[in-house]
C-alpha cells in the first residue's frame, strides 16, 4: 500500500473510532428523547401518586387499613367501640361479624355506616403502624404495588378497584353520624381519585424514592 494511501485509511478509522465512543457516551438520539420524554412522565406520575395517597390516607380509608386486630372509627382514628375484633378473615368473629351491624348501604336511622362485604383490609395492606402512625407515601405506595401482597392486582386491576369496589366506592357517600352530622369525606371526588389513580397508572406507577 502506497504511504499516503495507509496514512489515509489509518485517518479514517481513527474518525470511525472517535465517532463510535462519542455515540457510546452520548447515547443514540432516540435513547436522548427516551430519556427526555421519560422524565416528566414519572414526575407526572409522581403528582397523580401524591393525589392518591392524600386519599388512602384519609380516615374514611385508613380506619379499615390498620395493622391490629381491630378496625378504628371517626375522624380521630380511635378504636371501633363495642371490642371489636378482626378475626381470622378481616370480618369479625363468629359472635360479632361485621356483617351484623354493617349492612348493604349506610343506616341514616343509626348512623352506622353500609356497603356491600364490609371487612378490614387484610394486615399485608396496612396503612399504618402499630402506634397508628400513617405509613410514608413510599411505604404505601410499595405495599399496593407489591403484587403478593393482595389479590395479584395490576396496574389496570388497581385502577378497577378503585373505581368499581363498593367499599372504596362507599368512602366518598359515607353518610351520616348517629348525631346526624354528615361524615367527612376525602379530599377527592370519586371521579377525582380515579381518575388520578389512571394517570398514575398510565406514567407505569411510579413511588417516591424509586429510581
Amino acid at each position: 500500500m502506497a504511504p499516503h494511501r495507509a496514512l489515509q485509511a489509518t485517518s479514517l478509522a481513527l474518525i470511525a473510532c472517535g465517532a463510535w465512543g462519542a455515540s457510546t457516551a452520548l447515547g443514540s438520539p432516540r435513547d436522548s428523547v427516551a430519556r427526555d420524554s421519560a422524565a416528566p412522565r414519572s414526575a407526572e406520575g409522581l403528582a397523580a401518586w401524591r393525589e392518591v395517597y392524600s386519599v388512602l390516607t384519609s380516615p374514611r380509608c385508613i380506619n379499615c387499613h390498620t395493622a391490629t386486630n381491630h378496625p378504628q372509627q371517626g375522624d380521630d382514628r380511635h378504636r371501633h367501640f363495642a371490642n371489636v375484633v378482626r378475626g381470622p378473615e378481616g370480618k369479625g368473629v363468629p359472635a360479632l361479624q361485621c356483617v351484623t351491624c354493617h349492612q348493604e348501604s349506610n343506616a341514616e336511622s343509626t348512623g352506622v355506616p353500609g356497603g356491600h362485604g364490609w371487612h378490614l383490609a387484610p394486615l399485608s395492606m396496612r396503612w399504618q403502624d402499630t402506634s397508628r402512625k400513617i405509613l410514608s407515601s413510599t411505604e404505601v405506595c410499595r405495599a399496593i404495588t407489591d403484587r403478593s401482597k393482595h389479590h395479584d392486582l395490576d396496574g389496570p386491576g388497581l385502577l378497577k378497584h378503585h373505581e368499581e369496589e363498593p367499599l372504596v366506592r362507599w368512602a366518598f357517600q359515607p353518610g351520616r353520624r348517629i348525631d346526624g352530622t354528615a361524615r367527612t369525606l376525602p379530599p377527592l371526588a370519586h371521579e377525582q381519585f380515579v381518575a388520578a389513580t389512571r394517570r398514575w397508572v398510565e406514567a407505569g406507577a411510579p413511588c417516591p424514592g424509586n429510581r
